[in-house]
């Protein structure tokens, strides 16, 4: 008995790690990522992912793994060789020239290599820009814009809902089929035409801010409904009639007695809708209506594969797709473990 109480918790781990790794990724992509998102190396479009060797030409072992700078093969363009000539251990630690930090504050990056090769582990774009940088630099516009959109959604679902459970009426009616028109409209589409009335011609900073606000006003409408069933239950408690006989005011009845009771369905919403949003906002990036160039997200990287040229021949452009699915895969694991631990039933 005591080993099956226990796999819940057990399988809780795997995706809590994966998703506190990812997100601590983002946060230091400013000391992680060998290279700033907008740094680019008009000689290397194109340039495939970087090979390790702990081998040189002469069969002689390293302990600390090298590259071969990569160059242009000869009478063809864009494919490249490596130039076994030349090897370029890699550093960590590495001090960044002050004219090279960019935006950033650290001094230092966590690994690379010596000028002038470049450390490209998962590629370069079109503009000779480091993958693997631009992937953790958009991750805090993808994974971020998710979570706190997904926050702000279960927020006001959680305000609506407990008004709208507690009080009745015509205010219960007023929100609920207002809910109800909400989750009627196809999201997608209705995000498209919000989006397509604000202007687009805006800084990274302002889109960033109206994706959250689009994304999160537009979902609030399946929390409120849940969170709704478990105030128009929870009201109606022995405790909770006793406390409103006591003299207890409205508002320390939904703050201490019936709130707490709908943070089980809050929590399992979050673990739910983060990942929703997050693919909400690749897919407004990937279609030019989120985040623009130079700041990445993985919505604009993937976008580059409209063209059909790059789809077939760079296979490494498709890691933000990868790195997308781990995300969304990590967070429907986690939500199927908090929904079987708390008990929760989502409709």
């Amino acid at each position: 008995m005591a080993r099956k109480s226990q796999s819940p918790r057990v399988r809780l781990w795997p995706p809590a790690v994966v998703l506190a790794v990812v997100y601590a990724l983002a946060i230091g992509a400013d000391f992680v990522a060998p290279y700033d998102y907008f740094a680019q190396n008009r000689s290397l479009p194109f340039a495939p992912p970087a090979r390790l060797h702990f081998v040189d030409p002469a069969g002689n072992w390293h302990l600390i793994p090298f590259i071969h700078p990569l160059v242009e093969r000869p009478g063809s363009y864009g494919e490249y060789v490596e130039d076994r000539s030349r090897i370029y251990p890699l550093r960590f630690f590495l001090e960044v020239p002050s004219g090279q930090r960019g935006f950033q504050r650290w001094n230092r990056r966590l690994f690379g290599v010596d000028e002038p090769a470049r450390l490209c582990l998962l590629g370069t774009d079109g503009y000779g820009r480091d993958q693997l940088s631009r992937l953790l630099y958009g991750a805090r516009i993808s994974l971020f814009a998710g979570l706190l959109a997904g926050g702000l959604a279960v927020a006001l679902g959680l305000a609506l809902g407990a008004v709208a459970g507690y009080y009745g009426g015509w205010i219960d009616e007023l929100l609920m089929r207002g809910a109800e028109l909400c989750m009627t409209l196809p999201w997608l589409y209705l995000l498209l035409a919000v989006r397509a009335f604000l202007p687009l011609h805006i800084t990274p900073v302002e889109a960033f801010l109206l994706l959250i606000a689009i994304i999160g006003l537009i979902g609030w409408a399946r929390p409120a409904r849940l969170i709704r069933g478990v105030v128009l239950s929870a009201k109606e408690r022995d405790f909770v009639r006793a406390a409103r006989g006591f003299g207890g005011g409205d508002l320390y009845l939904l703050r201490r007695h019936v709130l707490p009771q709908t943070f089980a369905v809050a929590l399992t919403q979050i673990a739910l809708l983060v990942p929703q949003y997050t693919l909400a906002e690749v897919t407004l990036s990937f279609l030019g209506l989120g985040v623009a160039e130079p700041v990445p997200s993985w919505g604009n990287m993937l976008a580059t594969l409209q063209q059909y040229h790059v789809m077939v021949s760079y296979w490494w452009m498709f890691f933000p797709a990868v790195a997308l699915i781990g995300v969304i895969l990590s967070y429907h694991h986690l939500a199927t473990v908090v929904q079987k631990r708390l008990g929760v039933v989502t409709l």
